[in-house]
């Protein structure tokens, strides 16, 4: 049989070495991983965003 072009630097992706019982948990866990709280003051709030030509969206330096 012929050698594949590049086989030393194709990843293998290894068997996971458990089964995974708690579905739901662990996409939650993954949900919560990719979370992001920011808090924004109201000055800052009502600056946010301005409508330009044509009503196109703006944003405004101070949201930036």
């Amino acid at each position: 049989m012929q050698k594949r072009h590049n086989t030393d630097r194709h990843h293998h992706i290894p068997k996971m070495k458990f089964k995974m019982q708690n579905w739901p948990e662990y996409e939650m866990g993954l949900r919560r991983r990719g979370s992001l709280t920011v808090s924004v003051v109201d000055t800052v709030r009502a600056q946010w965003q301005s409508v330009g030509p044509r009503g196109q969206t703006r944003y405004q330096s101070i949201a930036i």
